[in-house]
C-alpha cells in the first residue's frame, strides 16, 4: 500500500517562535532545525506525530489544513462517505446525543456516514491470527502512521517486523469503496494529522479540530441539526481501539494467549524504549503493540490535549452503550460479507538515518560551546537534547545552533554585556575627551594669539628697563623700581611662554629612551617625603620609545609633584608601565584628596588651579596636556574625592606611540 503524496505536515509561524526548543526536546526524531533561532520542521524527516504541535504553548506549530480540498469533493458530484474515527466521544463531549453529531456532519454535505471502528473489528481478527499462530515471529503493530515512518525512516532492519496489516482507516475505506461503489469518495475524520500522508487510498483527512472550523464556517449547530444514524455497517468491540490497550480489548484471543506475550507501549518515549529493546533481541518472544501518542483520545488533532482519562470514560461509555444495542447477529454477518477484503499492506524502507560524525568533528564543536572537558557537559535539556554531545552532533550535522545552549548563551551575554560596558566607559571617556579638545583647542588658539602680541611689547619693556639699569646708580631708588620692572617683565614672559607652550604647535626633538630608566630619573628629581611609597610596575616587552626627553620629564615631574601635594598625610603613588598594540602606556595613580566633579573639566584650562594664591599659576596641566599632544599621544584623568564611592584618589594614564612616524 504506498503512502499519500508527501506534503509538509506541520509549518511554523515564525512570528510566534520563542525560542524555548521544547518542540526540539519533543520531537521524538528530532526533525527540527534551528535556523536564526526560529524552529522549522523538516518534513523528510518528520514522522507525523503531531508531538511539536501539542507541546507549543505559543502556537507556532500549525498542521496542514485540507478543509479546501474536503469543501471542493463536497461540490462535487461524487458521492462521499465520512468514516469517522471511533475517538469522537472523546472530542465532541459537548454534544450528549452523537445522532446529533451524525446529523452535523451530513448537513455538511456527506452521503454516507461510516464508523472506522468496524474497520478496527476486521483489522483485530486479522492481529489474532498472527497472535494465535504459534509459528508466527514477534511483530510491531502498524495501525498507527507515525510508529510504521519511525520503523521505516529510522529503523528500517525492523520494517519487516511490521504487522503487514491495514489500518483500521484503510480497511475502512476498501469496507466503503465494496459497499458503495468504487466511484465512492472517502474522507477520514480522526484526531491524527499523520493519517493525512499515511495512504494514497484516502481522498481527504481531517481532524476534529478541522471539523469544528467547518461547523463554525456554515453555521452548523447542535440546536439546528436533525438527529441521524451511522450508515451500515455498525462497529462492535473496535470503537474502543483508541484507548489505552484498545487493540488488546478488541482482539477476542484465547485463552492460552497470555496478555505478557503482547508488550503495549503508548507516548513518544515509551515506544521509543519498546523498539530499542526489541531490536536488541531483548523481547524475543513479546509482539508490540506501539501508540506513538499516549492513545488516540490525545492525538494532535483534538481540540483539548488534557483530561485524559475523562476522555477514556466518554469513549468507554460510548462503547459500553453502543454494544447493549448492538444487532450481534446482523454484525457478524457484516463480519462475514467483508472478511474477504483483502487487508493486507507492504512497507518501504525509506532510512532516513544520518551518518555520525566524527570524534574530532564533536570535539571541535564542544570547545566552541565553552565544553573543554567531561566535567563542562551539563546535560542539563536547555538546547532540547538530552546530552551535550547529542547537541553538538545536532549542530555538526546543521540541526543546531552554538547558541542554544543557555550556559554558553549566558557566559557570551555576560561577556558581552561586559565589553559593552567597556565600550560604554570609552565613548564616554571619548566623548569627554573630545569635548575637552576642543574647548582646549579653542582656548590654545586664544592663548597663541594673546601670547604673540604680548611676546613683542615685553621684549621692549624688559630691554629699556635692563638699558636704564645700566644708566642708573645701583644705590638709587630708580635703579630699584628699573630692577622691579625687568623682574616682573620677565615674569610676564615666563607667563607667555607657558601659554605657548599649551599651544605651541613646533616640532618635538624625539630620541630613544629607555623608559624605565627614565621614570626612575623623574623620581630622583623631585624631593619625596618619607610619608609617601613609590612603586614602579614594568610590564613592557621593549622598554625603548621614542619621545623627547626634556618635555617629557617635565610632563612626569608635574604629575608626580602634583600627587605628592595630594597626599599630604601620605599615601602611595604606582606608577605601572604597559603595552596597548603599537602604544606604550605611564599609569600615574595616588590614593590622594582626588579632584572634585564639578573641577574634573577645568582641570587643563589655562590658569585654572585648586592651589593657594602663589602656589601656583594653573598652567602645569595645560602644559602638560600640549605637550602629550606634540607626541601624537593622549592624556585621560580619573579621580575620586568622595570616601563613600571608594578609595579617593587620582590616576593619570598617558598613552603615546612607541615610534613616531616622522
Amino acid at each position: 500500500m504506498p503512502h499519500a503524496p508527501v506534503h509538509q505536515l506541520v509549518f511554523t509561524i515564525k512570528d510566534r517562535c520563542r525560542v524555548c526548543y521544547t518542540c526540539v526536546r519533543e520531537c521524538p526524531v528530532k526533525a527540527i532545525k534551528i535556523n536564526n533561532g526560529q524552529a522549522e520542521v523538516i518534513n523528510e524527516r518528520c514522522i507525523g506525530c503531531g508531538n511539536c504541535i501539542k507541546v507549543c504553548s505559543q502556537g507556532a506549530k500549525v498542521f496542514l489544513n485540507s478543509t479546501g480540498e474536503l469543501i471542493e469533493l463536497l461540490a462535487s458530484h461524487d458521492k462521499v462517505a465520512a468514516c469517522i474515527a471511533p475517538s469522537f466521544p472523546a472530542e465532541f463531549s459537548e454534544i450528549e446525543d452523537y445522532h446529533i453529531f451524525i446529523g452535523m456532519l451530513k448537513k455538511l454535505g456527506f452521503n454516507f456516514i461510516l464508523e472506522t471502528g468496524f474497520g478496527a473489528d476486521l483489522v483485530a481478527l486479522e492481529y489474532k491470527k498472527i497472535l494465535e499462530d504459534e509459528s508466527s515471529k514477534p511483530i510491531i503493530s502498524s495501525d498507527c502512521p507515525s510508529i510504521v515512518f519511525f520503523i521505516e525512516q529510522y529503523h528500517p532492519e525492523l520494517t519487516t517486523s511490521l504487522a503487514k496489516i491495514v489500518s483500521p482507516m484503510v480497511a475502512m475505506s476498501r469496507i466503503t469503496k465494496k459497499k458503495y461503489g468504487e466511484n465512492c469518495k472517502v474522507v477520514f475524520i480522526g484526531p491524527c494529522i499523520a493519517k493525512k500522508v499515511e495512504s494514497n487510498e484516502i481522498d481527504v483527512v481531517l481532524t476534529f479540530k478541522e471539523i469544528r472550523r467547518l461547523f463554525e464556517q456554515y453555521n452548523i449547530t447542535p440546536e439546528n441539526t436533525e438527529p441521524s444514524d451511522f450508515d451500515p455497517p455498525f462497529a462492535g468491540k473496535g470503537s474502543i481501539f483508541p484507548v489505552n490497550h484498545g487493540l488488546l480489548q478488541t482482539i477476542p484471543l484465547k485463552d492460552e494467549i497470555k496478555e505478557n506475550d503482547i508488550i503495549i507501549a503508548e507516548g513518544h518515549i515509551n515506544f521509543r524504549e519498546a523498539v530499542l529493546e526489541f531490536e536488541n533481541g531483548l523481547l524475543n518472544s513479546q509482539h508490540l503493540e506501539l501508540l506513538c501518542c499516549d492513545g488516540c483520545i490525545l492525538g494532535p488533532g483534538m481540540t483539548d490535549q488534557g483530561k485524559r482519562y475523562l476522555k477514556s470514560k466518554l469513549v468507554g461509555n460510548y462503547v459500553k452503550n453502543k454494544l447493549e444495542n448492538l444487532d450481534e447477529k446482523q454484525w457478524e454477518k457484516d463480519i462475514d460479507d467483508f472478511s474477504e477484503i483483502d487487508m493486507t499492506q507492504e512497507f518501504e524502507i525509506k532510512d532516513r538515518r544520518i551518518k555520525l560524525p566524527s570524534k574530532e568533528e564533536i570535539d571541535k564543536v564542544l570547545i566552541s560551546i565553552g565544553k573543554f572537558e567531561y566535567a563542562d557537559y551539563l546535560n542539563c535539556g536547555a538546547c532540547g537534547y538530552n546530552t551535550c554531545e547529542e547537541h553538538a552532533i545536532a549542530i555538526v550535522q546543521g540541526f543546531a545552533e552554538n547558541e542554544m545552549c543557555l550556559p554558553y548563551s549566558i557566559e557570551k551575554l555576560h561577556k558581552s554585556v561586559k565589553e559593552l560596558n567597556i565600550s560604554n566607559d570609552k565613548l564616554a571617556s571619548a566623548r569627554q575627551a573630545l569635548k575637552q579638545s576642543e574647548k582646549l583647542a579653542s582656548m590654545g588658539q586664544l592663548s597663541a594669539g594673546i601670547a604673540h602680541e604680548l611676546n613683542n611689547p615685553l621684549g621692549i619693556i624688559s630691554m629699556y628697563s635692563n638699558i636704564l639699569k645700566e644708566e642708573s646708580s645701583p644705590e638709587s631708588q630708580v635703579y630699584q623700581d628699573l630692577e622691579l620692572i625687568a623682574e616682573q617683565a620677565e615674569r610676564c614672559k615666563k607667563i607667555v611662554g607657558g601659554l605657548l607652550n599649551f599651544a605651541r604647535k613646533n616640532q618635538v626633538s624625539v630620541s630613544n629612551v629607555n623608559i624605565e630608566q627614565f621614570i626612575l630619573l623623574s623620581i630622583e628629581s623631585i624631593i619625596v617625603p618619607e610619608n609617601i611609597r613609590i612603586n614602579i610596575k614594568a610590564k613592557l616587552q621593549n622598554p625603548i620609545v621614542q619621545i623627547d626627553p626634556d618635555q617629557m620629564m617635565q610632563v612626569l615631574v608635574n604629575i608626580e609633584k602634583n600627587a605628592i601635594e595630594a597626599m599630604p598625610e601620605g599615601g602611595d603613588l604606582l606608577i605601572t608601565l604597559y603595552e596597548e598594540k603599537n602604544d606604550f602606556v605611564i599609569n600615574l595613580q595616588d590614593t590622594g584628596t582626588g579632584i572634585s566633579e564639578e573641577n574634573m573639566d577645568k582641570i587643563f584650562t589655562p590658569f585654572f588651579t585648586t592651589k593657594p594664591i602663589g602656589k601656583g599659576t594653573g598652567l602645569g596641566l595645560p602644559i602638560i596636556y600640549g605637550i602629550i599632544k606634540m607626541h601624537k599621544g593622549r592624556i585621560d584623568v580619573k579621580s575620586n574625592n568622595n570616601p563613600e564611592k571608594g578609595v579617593t584618589g587620582t590616576t593619570f594614564t598617558i598613552t603615546i606611540p612607541r615610534t613616531r612616524p616622522d
